[in-house]
Formats: C-alpha cells, sequence, structure tokens
C-alpha cells in the first residue's frame, strides 16, 4: 500500500491528475448545476468539490497501478 501511495503522489502523476481533474471537473460541474451557474443561483460546494476530486482520484489510481504494473512487468 505504501508503495502504492508513494507512486500516486509522485510529482507526474500528481500534475497530471490535477490537468485532468481541471478539465473533467469544469465539464461535469457545467452539467451538474449548469442551470444554477448561468441562472446565479448559489452552488452546491459539495457537490462542486466531488466534481473535481472524483476525476483526480480515478486519474491518480489509474496512472499508479499502470506505472506499478509496468514496472513489476519489467522486473
Amino acid at each position: 500500500m505504501t508503495r502504492f501511495v508513494r507512486i500516486a503522489m509522485s510529482w507526474h502523476i500528481v500534475v497530471n491528475s490535477l490537468k485532468i481533474a481541471a478539465v473533467v471537473g469544469t465539464l461535469l460541474n457545467l452539467v451538474n448545476q449548469g442551470g444554477s451557474i448561468w441562472q446565479g443561483e448559489q452552488l452546491d460546494w459539495g457537490r462542486l468539490l466531488l466534481n473535481y476530486l472524483v476525476p483526480y482520484c480515478v486519474a491518480s489510481y489509474s496512472a499508479a497501478r499502470n506505472e506499478i504494473e509496468l514496472k513489476d512487468n519489467n522486473d
């Protein structure tokens, strides 16, 4: 588990995951809260946070698993 966390927190994975989360999270926010945004209503901040957190976690998990698999296959 510590190996996975160490790899998932490596600089290149964090940066790439943040980029993915920024794009996907923005699109999800537009889909999920677009009406509220355009009408100037109060945003659901919990939903907003999850719209960015979930893509970050998915991207980090996928990249870390892929890197571990590549390293294990090369050893």
